[in-house]
């Protein structure tokens, strides 16, 4: 038995099968709503547009524009997840760090450079 579908996830879903540079119109998400999910486009309006405004506030979707033209244009929010290997990669180092600071080698001592006295020369 096929699990339905949110109206969230059949939006994200039409979102990503326009793959719109300027964001996708909220006509062409119920247009593909209606075509791929059988949905009624009259009796579906408020769940369409509840689901629209959940997604912006989950920050999954976003606005392509806030105002003028292609305001009512949605895009997928990309997201940047906080990468945990990053964290721990910085751990390792200071542990090895740590391992590595008693088997330093001695320094060489560095020999100063020695100035001669400048030849005076015969005027």
């Amino acid at each position: 038995m096929e699990s339905k579908k949110s109206f969230l996830e059949m939006i994200v879903e039409a979102i990503k099968a326009d793959a719109s540079r300027t964001g996708t119109s909220k006509q062409v998400i119920v247009k593909y709503l209606v075509d791929q999910f059988n949905v009624d486009p009259e009796k579906s309006k408020h769940y369409i547009k509840s689901a629209l405004k959940r997604g912006l506030e989950t920050e999954q979707l976003k606005m392509a524009k806030e105002s003028g033209k292609g305001a009512n244009s949605y895009k997928l929010n990309q997201v940047k997840k906080p990468t945990t290997a990053k964290p721990k990669a910085a751990k390792e180092a200071k542990e090895s760090g740590e391992s590595k600071s008693p088997k330093k080698s001695p320094k060489k001592p560095v020999k100063a450079a020695t100035k001669k006295p400048a030849a005076k020369q015969p005027a």
